[in-house]
């Protein structure tokens, strides 16, 4: 994830917008009054998409629309917003042309099954691996191809991106990442053994491989964002930039400020 100027911004007069909300009354008021000010067009002919809800709702349009390679702007009517933009008066056109642009790579992952099939998902939040049954996960992890915990004992393990980083990442105890870090997190859920290992940050060049060590008796599933495999016995993650996504900011709202929030 980097960040730079938007150089390439577009002629106001030229822009072409396509807003999408979520369902909350505020969010749906709100795409409408765009829609007024500055029309609708067919998401594969627009030249922003607007996402306007939480950091979920622009997360469920990086899925839908990623491929169309199409910068997103998000409105914020959720809670934290960490991806998304406060609600200002300004003009929308004059914002987003001077607006900072921040590329996402998502997380790849490949998983196999007790049965050998392979899955293979994106995920712009998160990668977690969960306990199926009310046995712990046992859990080995690798980094690199070089085994750096045997045995973990616990709920589950996640791998996030610093966008998904205020999401379970942080319910977990994770820390926040800034988007410009280049960092992954590394985070367990509820860890039995060692009980006091809290995590650790990576480099987003880094490769985590994770095996579900007794997957017999203690099933595991995993999670690509909202993509669930169950049964799973082991797990390869990377980061890829292969599915990567541009998010727009507005530049009077710092990083450092959504941080702090």
């Amino acid at each position: 994830i980097y960040t730079l100027s938007l150089h390439d911004a577009l002629p106001i007069w030229l822009m072409k917008f396509y807003f999408n909300s979520s369902e909350t009354i505020e969010a749906i008021s709100t795409k409408d009054k765009f829609v007024k000010l500055y029309g609708q067009n067919k998401v594969e002919n627009a030249d922003i998409i607007v996402p306007i809800g939480g950091d979920g709702f622009l997360l469920k349009n990086l899925h839908d629309f990623h491929n169309l390679k199409i910068p997103f702007f998000g409105v914020n009517y959720g809670s934290v917003g960490f991806l998304m933009n406060s609600q200002s008066d300004e003009n929308l056109e004059t914002i987003i042309n001077n607006s900072q642009k921040t590329i996402l790579n998502p997380l790849q992952l490949k998983a196999s099954d007790k049965k050998n099939k392979i899955f293979n998902s994106i995920a712009y939040n998160e990668v977690s691996i969960m306990r199926q049954t009310h046995q712990a996960a046992k859990i080995n992890i690798k980094i690199n191809g070089i085994e750096r915990m045997n045995g973990l004992i616990c709920d589950g393990v996640l791998v996030s991106t610093a966008a998904g980083s205020t999401a379970y990442n942080l319910s977990a105890h994770g820390s926040i990442i800034p988007l410009d870090s280049n960092l992954l997190a590394l985070t367990p859920i509820s860890a039995f053994r060692p009980r006091r290992w809290r995590g650790a940050l990576l480099s987003e060049k880094t490769k985590i491989n994770l095996e579900v060590t007794s997957s017999d008796s203690r099933p595991a599933s995993i999670t690509a964002d909202h993509n669930e495999f169950r049964d799973i016995t082991k797990a390869e993650i990377h980061s890829s930039n292969k599915n990567s996504c541009v998010i727009l900011f507005d530049n009077k709202q710092s990083m450092e400020e959504r941080i702090l929030k």
